[in-house]
Parts: C-alpha cells; sequence; structure tokens
C-alpha cells in the first residue's frame, strides 16, 4: 500500500485480493458487463466456462449475475475497512446467494492462485514504484491545484484500487473512490486524465 498526504488529505493506493477474486468469478461465468461500474476483462485473460448446468435449478445466469453484483456492491463498500471473508470449502458467506455459491466452489483455488500470481506481480511493481518515486504525481496534482486555488486542501480521503485489468483507464465511485488498471500509472498522460480532475473535485 502506497500513502500520500499532506495536512488533513491523503491518497491511498493499493491492490484488493478479495476483489481480484471476485473478477476471476465474473469473467469465468462469463458475466461481462457486470457491476457498477462494469469493469474491463481482467488481465490476463481469463477463459470463459459454460455454467447454466450447475446454476440451472438456482435461478441460471440471470440469478448469477444477480448475486454476483449484490457480492461486489459489498465488496466495494466495505473497502478497505473491512476484509471480506471467504471459507472454503462450503463458503457460509454466500449460503443466501445460490448461484454464486455453486460457481465459487467450482472455482474458487483456480480463482484463488490467480489472484495470488497477480497479488504478488503487483507488489513488485508498486515497490518498483517506491524506489523511483513514481507516486510524486499525487502529491504534484493536489499541490497543483491548491496554487490555483489558492488556499490549501480541504480534508479529503481518496482510495486508488489498482485491479489487473485489460483496458488501460480508471472509474471513478463517488464520493472518494477510485478503480484502477495497475498500470495505469505508467501513462502518465492517461493517468491525469482520468484522476487529475477528481483531485480537482475533492481539493
Amino acid at each position: 500500500m502506497h500513502h500520500t498526504g499532506g495536512p488533513g488529505w491523503r491518497i491511498t493506493m493499493d491492490t484488493c485480493g478479495p476483489m481480484m477474486i471476485a473478477l476471476y468469478i465474473r469473467d469465468v461465468a462469463g458475466l461481462t458487463g457486470a457491476g457498477s461500474p462494469a469493469l474491463s476483462h481482467a488481465e490476463p485473460h481469463i477463459r470463459a466456462a459454460d455454467h447454466s448446468r450447475l446454476t440451472a435449478h438456482v435461478g441460471g445466469t440471470d440469478a448469477l449475475r444477480e448475486q454476483w453484483e449484490q457480492w461486489w456492491t459489498e465488496l466495494l463498500a466495505g473497502y478497505p475497512e473491512t476484509e471480506a471473508s471467504m471459507t472454503p470449502p462450503d463458503f457460509p458467506e454466500f449460503s443466501a446467494m445460490p448461484a454464486l455459491h455453486r460457481v465459487v466452489q467450482a472455482h474458487f483455488g483456480a480463482a484463488l492462485t490467480w489472484a495470488r500470481e497477480q497479488n504478488s506481480a503487483y507488489s513488485l511493481m508498486a515497490a518498483e514504484r517506491e524506489t523511483l518515486g513514481g507516486h510524486k504525481i499525487l502529491a504534484d496534482l493536489v499541490q497543483n491545484r491548491e496554487m490555483e486555488l489558492g488556499r490549501s486542501a480541504r480534508d479529503f480521503t481518496l482510495t486508488i484500487v489498482e485491479m489487473p485489468l485489460a483496458e488501460q483507464r480508471a472509474w471513478f465511485i463517488e464520493p472518494n473512490r477510485l478503480i484502477m488498471s495497475q498500470h495505469l500509472l505508467d501513462d502518465q498522460p492517461t493517468f491525469l486524465s482520468y484522476v487529475q480532475p477528481v483531485v480537482e473535485l475533492l481539493v
């Protein structure tokens, strides 16, 4: 996790293991466009499988999509204060979501392995950024805005969740959260096009 801050304000950048697992489940279930905001496919690519037989007696694909979206909303609302729990092999957390429950049971091992691999890669990348000062752009954004306004920043917190996503962009979730492709910071002009308006709004 990276923290950038000043008097009364803080920007954090980190990833989230449970959200990675949820992304894997979304993609392996072929739930394209599910969730709000609808994030792009994960990268590396996850091949979708047919779950129609698995979920046929518990509401089918429509129920699976609805239950996944409910889960995703809960993960977003809880991050970073509460770490979502998943308890194999029975996953009681999903007992009220039977379609999702079955798909999670079927794919949890592969999802966990994939998420751990992505988390390790993220940790290496984040450590390299720290060494090279790659996060300085965040403090610069706030300071530049303070100079424009002629005052100090208001008290605010901005939480940036970096995820292994195919599309190089960020998605703003009101009031103070961004989900972002984990390589977006490497492309500073594109990074600024998404993050600068949010910082300006908060400062």
